[in-house]
C-alpha cells in the first residue's frame, strides 16, 4: 500500500541541498520511495522545482509560488526521517 507524505514550507534550499536530498531518497532509509516531487525557494531568488523516481531526478528552476512545497510518495514510509532531511 502507498502513502504520501508532504509539506509546505518557506525554507529555502541550494540545488546543492536539493540534489544531496534527492539521492538519499535512494538509499532506502526513508522507506520505499516511489515518487518525489516540489518547489522550494532558492537562496539566490529563484525557484527550484524538482522530480525524483528511484535512481533518477531532474531539478529545475521554475516559476515562483507562495510557499515552497515538497511530497514523496511511497510505502513504509519514515515520515520522521523525512522530516529531518527536509529541515
Amino acid at each position: 500500500m502507498f502513502t504520501s507524505w508532504g509539506k509546505e514550507s518557506p525554507a529555502k534550499f541550494t540545488k546543492e541541498r536539493i540534489e544531496s536530498i534527492l539521492t538519499a531518497l535512494d538509499s532506502g532509509e526513508y522507506g520505499a520511495i516511489l515518487r518525489a516531487k516540489g518547489m522550494v525557494p532558492a537562496e539566490d531568488g529563484t525557484w527550484i522545482y524538482y522530480d525524483y523516481v528511484p535512481e533518477e531526478h531532474d531539478i529545475r528552476t521554475g516559476k515562483p509560488e507562495v510557499t515552497g512545497k515538497y511530497c514523496v510518495i511511497g510505502a513504509e514510509l519514515k515520515e520522521d526521517k523525512l522530516e529531518e532531511l527536509f529541515r
